[in-house]
């Protein structure tokens, strides 16, 4: 019976060794790439962003944090784009996070041709960024100032692109409608792995719709939130075409990202090493960001 059990732990030695060899073999492949096109090309960007690398020469000199000070002590242009990225970002996850569940909770209705307005409603999500800017960089120049003047709405009769206090709200339509979708799938998501039988326990102890929504509806959405928050505010801190198609930075660089900044200091004055460090700053702020946002939101995860 010892010899026999013997013989057995040594065969689920053998099996769990195979297995794990299995499992390093098919690891290596998605290893190897990822190591490849994701962590070798950030600690390049971490090396040349403590260089005066121009993006041409060859020669390289190491001047240490010289980019990082000069960021946060000579580039006014930095601060106001940081103070554009974080206006725009609050506001955007605001109205993705309230339009988001707002229109799972109508969409999770079962109603006739449901189907048809969640597919039409999840378009702008396979539009182009590019296009969609340029589509609405006309609709803003022609359509809403002619409503506007025909309606006498003083605030609509111009472009408000070219309105420097307007010119982020304009952005922030476009954002909004073309970002909007895919949250608003996730939380649809979300809404479906809720237990009814929960919903029909509040009814009978009397539980309103504000009662369920705000004891069952949001603490199992929790999670989707967390989700939906990180990538809104990667979205919002990231965001480039749009601005490139709207308005390129103006007026008077008023809606100057910080990415639309990263790119014109690296393809247009040359700096690159300069911009890379811009990058890296956002980079750290978006991580620091995620992961506070995580912790906070794991504590009051509700499990099934």
């Amino acid at each position: 019976m010892a010899k026999s059990n013997k013989i057995k732990g040594t065969q689920n030695q053998v099996v769990a060794r195979s297995r794990r060899l299995t499992f390093l073999l098919f690891s290596i492949p998605g290893i190897f790439l990822y190591s490849l096109f994701f962590i070798y090309p950030v600690l390049m960007g971490v090396y040349y962003s403590l260089t005066d690398w121009d993006g041409i020469a060859r020669n390289v000199n190491f001047i240490g944090l010289k980019n990082y000070v000069k960021i946060f002590t000579k580039s006014p242009r930095f601060q106001n784009a940081i103070t554009f990225n974080l206006k725009y970002t609050l506001m955007y996850v605001v109205c993705i996070l309230v339009l988001g569940i707002v229109l799972a909770l109508i969409l999770n209705h079962r109603v006739k041709g449901i189907t048809f307005f969640r597919a039409m409603f999840f378009l702008p999500a396979v539009l182009c960024g590019v296009t969609v800017g340029l589509i609405f960089s006309q609709i803003f120049y022609r359509v809403v100032p002619a409503f506007g003047q025909a309606l006498g709405i003083d605030l609509l009769s111009t472009n408000i692109l070219g309105d420097k206090r307007l010119a982020i709200y304009g952005i922030l339509f476009v954002g909004v409608w073309v970002g909007l979708a895919m949250p608003t799938v996730l939380f649809l998501a979300g809404l479906q792995t809720i237990p009814q039988d929960l919903y029909e326990s509040a009814m009978i102890d009397g539980a309103n719709s504000f009662d369920q929504f705000r004891y069952i509806t949001m603490p199992f959405l929790i999670p989707v939130i967390t989700i939906v928050m990180i990538l809104s505010i990667k979205g919002g801190l990231g965001i480039f075409d749009l601005i490139k198609a709207l308005t390129d930075g103006g007026p008077a660089r008023s809606t100057e990202s910080v990415s639309y900044l990263v790119y014109t200091d690296a393809f247009k004055n040359n700096k690159f090493s300069f911009a890379i460090a811009e990058s890296v700053v956002v980079g750290v702020i978006l991580a620091v960001v995620s992961v506070v946002q995580v912790v906070f939101q794991n504590r009051k995860k509700v499990s099934a």
